[in-house]
């Protein structure tokens, strides 16, 4: 367990030493807690309220981002639509992780004919553009939240599954595992004690790295049309309904893609400060 606390504490010295790591938290420490006030109702308004006499107006001190062509106010459809999104993504990468994890490792492991039947099956997933898959899977199972947090986190199984893959393929063959063999221990032991430590570092560099994608992706779905449906609010569908009234009315546009620009870019840099931390050839050099 000391051990463990050291690693840990190790692992976030050097995360602190990455400056893109450090601005990356703070982007994303900074959207979270306005996803929650949305999740509790803690608006200015009501998202959904349309108010005739308010219609197309700029950013003011009552509606700072300004209002829609219903007269909605922009900022809190801008912070509820982010907890949409984040609510998708979250979900969708949990799905994809917990399925790339479980048939990475046991690709890996086990080797032989299911080894090559789970590579194929993700080498044909790839084989398609993201959003054209996620569109397809989505077309045929509904447009609710939770069938495109299902259509995205099938399309990305398959990055999790060679990301946990690979280490395990390496793992297997060191002398401490064959040990391990010699010694008896069962499969599922070896598995959890010893291999899947190893997997952890990439994985959770991957997760960050996969809900920036998921954002964009779930973006596009309901710019689209095959996400969140109005009335509710969505990130990509707020973008999408300013392409009539951006010309005239910036701030419909602007604040949505801002919000996303910000949450995908926050993202990718802790992604990248989890590699530099968790990385021992990029601790030493």
């Amino acid at each position: 367990m000391k051990k463990r606390d050291k690693s840990v504490k190790g692992a976030l010295h050097y995360y602190h030493q990455s400056t893109s790591g450090v601005i990356g938290a703070g982007l994303v420490f900074f959207m979270i807690p306005a996803s929650i006030f949305s999740a509790f109702g803690w608006l200015p308004h009501n998202p959904l309220d349309q108010n005739i006499d308010s219609i197309l107006k700029g950013p003011s001190g009552k509606f700072w981002f300004g209002t829609d062509q219903f007269g909605r106010d922009i900022f809190s459809r801008t912070l509820d639509g982010m907890r949409r999104s984040l609510t998708v993504s979250i979900t969708a990468v949990l799905i994809a992780a917990v399925l790339g994890i479980i048939l990475g490792v046991m690709g890996g492991y086990l080797g032989k004919w299911f080894d090559t039947l789970i590579t194929r099956m993700s080498d044909a997933v790839f084989a398609f553009p993201a959003i054209l898959l996620a569109l397809a899977i989505v077309s045929s199972l509904g447009t609710a939240w939770y069938d495109t947090a299902i259509s995205i986190g099938i399309v990305y199984t398959p990055i999790f599954i060679r990301v946990s893959r690979g280490p395990v393929l390496s793992t297997k063959e060191m002398d401490y595992i064959k040990g391990s063999r010699i010694l008896g221990y069962s499969s599922p032991r070896i598995l959890v004690k010893h291999i899947l430590p190893n997997v952890l570092a990439p994985i959770i560099v991957q997760i960050a790295l996969s809900l920036s994608w998921a954002i964009l992706t779930e973006s596009g779905l309901s710019f689209l049309g095959l996400g969140t449906q109005p009335p509710n609010a969505s990130l990509g569908l707020m973008v999408s309904e300013a392409q009539s009234t951006a010309a005239f009315a910036w701030w419909t546009l602007v604040f949505p893609s801002l919000f996303i620009t910000v949450v995908v870019v926050g993202l990718n840099l802790v992604g990248d400060g989890l590699r530099d931390a968790l990385d021992p050839a990029r601790r030493s050099s």
